[in-house]
């Protein structure tokens, strides 16, 4: 019989960090700054002081240049060679690259600088608590990041088409979803738009060091 690896202590942190950033004039989100850093620096950050130990970044506009400037440290980063075909390509991607013994996984959007690491760790202790489908809400919303653990990671897989990521599989699920409230600690709008990185920028509090 084969050796199973032991469950990791943690959810596994992935980042989908592939897009293009087609609305922000071409640049590659990972790569876009806020508060003096990449998004993709800033979202790592984030995920690790929230508690997760492991982590994981899908890539794919301008994957190279993200691994040539980007100060991702331990981070195992994967190339998405599919990346514009839409968010659920990279979900797939990434579930496919989780190391071994990955008992849960925490779903974080590059593109959303407003998620603390107090949003990060809420949802990491509903898991402890026995939740295997968790999300992020604000005001009583389901928003991001998500938390999926390994049971669900074959349905979230087939469902992720398109644009759509985990969205088929929190919709068949959602009377099992546990929205933690993350309304008083993050914000959930993400950054599509130079509007919304000028905003972004001007509110900046200076984030989080891995």
């Amino acid at each position: 019989m084969a050796d199973h690896p032991p469950p990791l202590p943690t959810p596994v942190a992935l980042v989908l960090a592939a897009g293009g950033g087609r609305r922000l004039g071409g640049r590659p989100k990972a790569l876009i700054e806020h508060a003096g850093r990449p998004l993709i620096e800033h979202a790592l950050a984030v995920v690790r002081a929230g508690g997760c130990t492991e982590t994981v970044a899908v890539l794919g506009a301008a994957a190279e240049r993200v691994r040539a400037t980007a100060d991702v440290g331990d981070c195992r980063l994967v190339d998405n060679p599919e990346w514009e075909s839409g968010m659920g390509s990279s979900l797939r991607a990434g579930l496919a690259a989780l190391p071994p013994g990955a008992r849960a996984v925490l779903v974080m959007l590059v593109d959303t600088p407003g998620v603390t690491p107090c949003a990060v760790a809420r949802l990491l202790a509903a898991h402890r608590a026995g939740a295997e489908l968790a999300a992020a809400a604000y005001a009583g919303r389901r928003g991001h990041p998500v938390l999926i653990s390994a049971r669900h990671f074959v349905e979230a897989a087939a469902g992720a088409t398109g644009d759509v990521g985990a969205r088929a599989l929190l919709t068949a699920h959602a009377a099992e979803i546990v929205l933690v409230e993350c309304g008083d600690v993050a914000v959930p709008d993400d950054l599509d738009t130079p509007a919304d990185l000028a905003r972004w920028n001007a509110s900046a509090e200076t984030p989080p060091r891995p």
